[in-house]
């Protein structure tokens, strides 16, 4: 990481220094702020967290319940959240504590015994080279810690306000929105440019927005537990899919060596039957989970954390207050399961909220800074309503597989084979990487594809390792991209780049420093550092032994900062490591190369030729905005 760029601070280099204009956190909440934050889940924390780095923005985020989560209920965290924790700065710190998820194993009804289980199928859990991060699993409430000490040691020292209910909120004249709550020492009023609701499946939120959750349940009860058990179920310590004659269950195993969840399939409800009227008991669970697991034995010593629940997929047609035909900004949005519901088996609950934020977030950013037009804020419902719709369509399928009593009973139901058919077939889904944004003001067409077929426009930057050229350290190209706002290109050389001065990256340093329709000079704002907007990064062909830094274009070599220090870190070279190097992993064009850009969320928005200076041009012209001034 890099620190020191402002001055020498000694100490913890995770704790920004504070900030002395940032709003001061008091006993009750500012009562006027830019963004406000509803609810201190997944979703609102990651927002949250985005937002504490930037002292001008004012942010306060508010939750009902009285204090931070102890004990979540999600737990898997998909290898695309992992990578999105890394741009935080806390992905080592959750892969050192999880479980990591590996391998996903079968069972179904054993043909000789009826009444007994098999293992039929085994598979990894992760496509070959998907990420550079594991699945794994941890308790929500740890990854909740991690944000909230993101927030604390942000510039801003960001703390939520708990103990307040939001009870409805109105529309003021002069373009802010006033959320009214009720606390303990009574209601209160807070005056707010952006609402954001991540207020959960009951969320008021979108009931005040006039909002509703459509779907369907598939009148399926299940239950869920946390335990400490003893077992000679052999793949206790693998995620494991068991269809069973008595029914279905899914284990996953939990951080530590000895925890493990049971998701145990329950009693099929009534058309309008709700679980809460079954009565379902942990005693109950825990004999169900027994008779599925036959002929093992499971002994529950202990149980940490338990709770029921029913199937049921539903979204909301948008994630914001804009009726339909209105032409104005949105001012009011949701996220999480305030905007979509689904069943816990695929992993993706948790991991999808926050993933709405991320997209949320610094396009918040950029429209409260002056960077960008207004109408960046209505891509967040566009891009996001629309990947959640095909995980709500995938959700049900998987849901439906797994449950169906006939594929376990041998009744002409759903194949055990093929159920993990399915599974091995949406493995990038479940991983969270099915998310490929379409067409639109940030994201352009896929004229050039062919220059980087590995970096797919619309999907999220694949990362690969290079060599960094100023000390030879091999280092993960995709975590340049921290949740800091910023844009990266990164530009890929042609052979021989380095010596062609008339082309390739000497050319696109050339432009973007001196163009008059450069997007980093237009949108820089006066004295900022030359990346505060566009961070330009460079991958050579070439071995780090071959190049000579010192003969690099300046704009390689920014010099940043009060004391104009100069940043080494911009300059890659593609030598092997553990491997091919990233021009073959990502199907990089070696004659040509490539510039690849990618947005503040790491989501690739063009891939164009190192000379399409205009496109490049046209392209950030669309939607950002100059400084004022």
């Amino acid at each position: 990481m890099q620190i020191h760029l402002d001055g020498f601070h000694p100490g913890d280099p995770h704790v920004a220094p504070a900030d002395a204009g940032a709003l001061p956190h008091g006993a009750t909440p500012p009562g006027e702020v830019d963004v406000l934050i509803v609810g201190c889940g997944p979703a609102g924390l990651t927002l949250a967290a985005q937002l504490a780095r930037f002292p001008d923005i004012r942010t306060a985020i508010v939750e009902q319940k009285d204090g931070p989560l102890v004990l979540g209920q999600a737990d898997g965290i998909a290898c695309r959240t992992m990578e999105m924790f890394e741009a935080f700065g806390f992905a080592e710190r959750v892969m050192k504590e999880a479980c990591w998820i590996n391998e996903v194993t079968f069972w179904k009804p054993d043909e000789a015994k009826p009444g007994a289980i098999v293992r039929h199928g085994r598979v990894r859990d992760v496509e070959e080279g998907l990420s550079e991060f594991p699945h794994v699993v941890l308790n929500q409430a740890r990854v909740h810690d991690f944000y909230l000490e993101t927030m604390r040691h942000a510039p801003t020292r960001l703390e939520p306000y708990y103990a307040r209910r939001f009870t409805g909120l109105a529309y003021g004249a002069d373009g802010f929105v006033a959320a009214r709550f009720e606390g303990a020492s009574g209601a209160e009023t807070i005056r707010t440019r952006y609402l954001v609701g991540c207020d959960g499946a009951r969320s008021a939120v979108r009931q005040a927005i006039g909002r509703r959750l459509v779907g369907d349940s598939a009148n399926q009860a299940w239950g869920v537990m946390d335990v400490l058990a003893v077992t000679d179920f052999p793949d206790i310590r693998f995620k494991s899919a068991v269809q069973s004659a008595a029914g279905n269950l899914l284990v996953i195993p939990r951080e530590g060596g000895y925890l493990v969840r049971l998701y145990v399939e329950m009693d099929k409800l009534g058309e309008d039957e709700r679980v809460a009227g079954r009565g379902i008991t942990v005693e109950k669970l825990i004999e169900t989970a027994r008779r599925i697991l036959s002929p093992y034995t499971l002994e529950v010593k202990e149980v940490a954390w338990w709770s029921v629940y029913e199937i049921g997929q539903r979204i909301c047609d948008k994630y914001d207050d804009v009726p339909a035909g209105e032409a104005r900004q949105p001012r009011v949005f949701i996220a999480g399961d305030a905007c979509h519901t689904h069943s816990p088996k695929a992993g993706q609950g948790m991991n999808f909220s926050m993933q709405d934020t991320f997209n949320l977030g610094w396009k918040l950013v950029a429209t409260l800074r002056g960077q960008a037009r207004a109408e960046l804020l209505a891509t967040y419902s566009a891009e996001r309503q629309a990947v959640a719709q095909e995980l709500i369509d995938f959700d049900r399928e998987w849901a439906r597989m797994f449950s169906d009593p006939a594929a376990a009973a041998g009744q002409g139901g759903v194949d055990p084979k093929a159920f993990q058919t399915y599974f091995e077939r949406h493995l990038r889904f479940t991983a969270g990487m099915g998310t490929h944004y379409q067409r639109s003001l940030i994201r352009n067409d896929d004229a050039h594809q062919h220059l980087a077929a590995g970096f797919t426009v619309g999907t999220r930057f694949h990362s690969a390792p290079v060599v960094r050229l100023a000390d030879a350290k091999p280092v993960e190209l995709g975590h340049a991209g921290k949740a800091d706002g910023r844009w990266r290109l990164y530009a890929f050389a042609g052979a021989g780049d380095p010596a062609r001065r008339d082309a390739g990256i000497h050319a696109l340093c050339r432009f973007l420093d001196e163009a008059t329709d450069s997007p980093l000079r237009r949108f820089t704002p006066p004295g900022a550092d030359p990346d505060a907007v566009l961070d330009l990064r460079a991958v050579f062909q070439q071995h780090h032994r071959d190049l000579a830094i010192e003969a690099m274009p300046a704009l390689l070599l920014p010099r940043k900062g009060r004391h104009g220090l100069i940043d080494y870190e911009k300059i890659f070279c593609a030598e092997p490591v553990g491997g091919a190097d990233i021009f073959a992993r990502r199907g990089i064009d070696r004659a040509e190369g490539a510039l690849v850009v990618a947005r503040p969320d790491q989501y690739i928005a063009d891939v164009l030729p190192l000379g399409a200076h205009g496109r490049l041009a046209a392209f950030f012209a669309g939607f950002m905005l100059a400084p004022a001034g």
